[in-house]
């Protein structure tokens, strides 16, 4: 097929040969099946600030380190440079997730490029070697849920202790590979310790999950996954080989006991005093 323009300098610059096909059209971005020699690949298209459904809230970009002051104040007074500035840290944030938590193990489709506003990344595919239907795509038994609602939880866990919460997580931006879930669309990902929104994002993010597999097993809808796993983030007890639970016991502070016997004791006499001048009264 015709390559799409913006691929167009990939295929001069030698790295990738050809288009195969559009694989999907989202709200943030275009993805087509390429050839790299005899391998199958992923090109991001990603498409511009205006044309694109999903908007970059001030809860994803809190806290995203610039390359200077210049680019930080331009971004701030929302000149055409700052909007420039803006859409390439947006962009780069998804690069730097992949490479990020792909090191960490988490199931991401591997990176290989980004050149000309362009992610070039691996080809995720079924047990046919056909692209991973979404995880929206797919009925699952109650047993198939509970062991992918298990394997997600796994991976949300190895993100959060690599410093990343995917911030838009669910159904929609999850592969159905042949080995398992696989986990996609990162641009809006935000630092777990940097961003105040990271604990609200995380919470969501396996709410969305939950949910989702709670069609198919509604057990799980009576877990707590997000309270169990933030809460072991918060204490410095999370790393990627927990045990999770799905419960969560919120701890009260210990029990005054003398300061209840005193407040007892004070309403006692209170009262005594009150039914004292009470017969004081009546005798009067």
């Amino acid at each position: 097929m015709k390559p799409h323009k913006r691929l167009e300098p990939l295929i001069e610059d030698g790295l990738i040969d050809g288009v195969v096909r559009q694989l999907m059209s989202g709200k943030e971005a275009m993805v087509f099946v390429v050839r790299c020699g005899e391998d199958a690949r992923c090109a991001k298209v990603y498409k511009e600030a205006n044309k694109r459904a999903f908007r970059q809230a001030v809860d994803y970009t809190e806290n995203r380190k610039t390359r200077n002051s210049r680019q930080a104040r331009a971004m701030a007074k929302g000149t055409k440079f700052g909007r420039q500035a803006q859409e390439q840290a947006w962009q780069s944030a998804e690069v730097d997730a992949l490479y990020r938590l792909a090191a960490a193990g988490v199931r991401v489709p591997r990176p290989y490029n980004f050149h000309e506003g362009v992610l070039l990344m691996e080809l995720v595919t079924d047990a046919e070697g056909n692209a991973a239907p979404r995880l929206n795509d797919v009925s699952f038994t109650a047993e198939e849920a509970f062991m992918h609602h298990h394997s997600l939880m796994r991976e949300v866990v190895r993100m959060l202790c690599a410093g990343v919460v995917h911030g838009d997580l669910s159904e929609f931006n999850i592969l159905i590979s042949a080995n398992g879930p696989v986990i996609i669309d990162l641009p809006q990902a935000v630092d777990a310790a940097g961003n105040n929104h990271a604990r609200t994002m995380l919470a969501r993010d396996v709410n969305n999950l939950t949910a989702y597999f709670g069609r198919f097993a509604p057990t799980l809808l009576s877990t707590q996954y997000a309270q169990e796993i933030w809460a072991l983030y918060e204490h410095g007890e999370l790393h990627p080989e927990v045990e999770l639970s799905g419960r969560f016991e919120q701890a009260l502070p210990p029990l005054d006991l003398d300061g209840v016997m005193r407040e007892i004791d004070d309403a006692k006499a209170a009262e005594a005093a009150r039914l004292l001048r009470l017969q004081e009264r009546e005798s009067g």
